[in-house]
């Protein structure tokens, strides 16, 4: 995973509302495991069960370990890092510029629409999608 070529350091932000596709691109772009991927979700996500639990109050913690994630694939030098997470706001995204900079990465922000039309797993109402869809800002320039 250490980056031995002449290609920059690459940190690859994946948004979207849920049930986009987020995941399932963030693992056909990873080669399916070769490149690391991080999310938010990973943390709710029973290991022995596969069962996703999602916990509000929980909800800083797992902010926290995804970013602490991200932070040891670039002390690894790993040549490029996913992150699989819903970006809707500002405040979420910025911890990642800043340690792209610390670390000297490129960073790529893609935003994953949902033309497919699958429904999220995390069986958050169409209301909900709404909301969080309002909180979107894309920036052009």
């Amino acid at each position: 995973m250490t980056n031995t070529n002449s290609f920059p350091l690459s940190l690859i932000l994946l948004r979207g509302l849920p049930g986009a596709g987020k995941s399932s691109i963030a693992s056909i772009l990873s080669s399916d495991g070769k490149f690391p991927v991080h999310a938010v979700d990973h943390y709710f996500t029973n290991s022995e069960t596969g069962k996703y639990e999602f916990d509000y109050a929980k909800n800083h913690l797992a902010y926290r370990q995804c970013e602490e994630r991200t932070r040891s694939s670039m002390e690894e030098k790993c040549e490029k890092i996913f992150i699989d997470n819903t970006f809707t706001m500002e405040w979420e995204i910025k911890p990642y510029f800043k340690l792209a900079a610390e670390y000297n990465y490129s960073v790529f922000v893609l935003t994953v629409e949902n033309h497919h039309g699958n429904s999220s797993i995390h069986n958050i109402s169409r209301e909900q999608l709404e909301k969080m869809a309002e909180k979107y800002k894309i920036k052009l320039f």
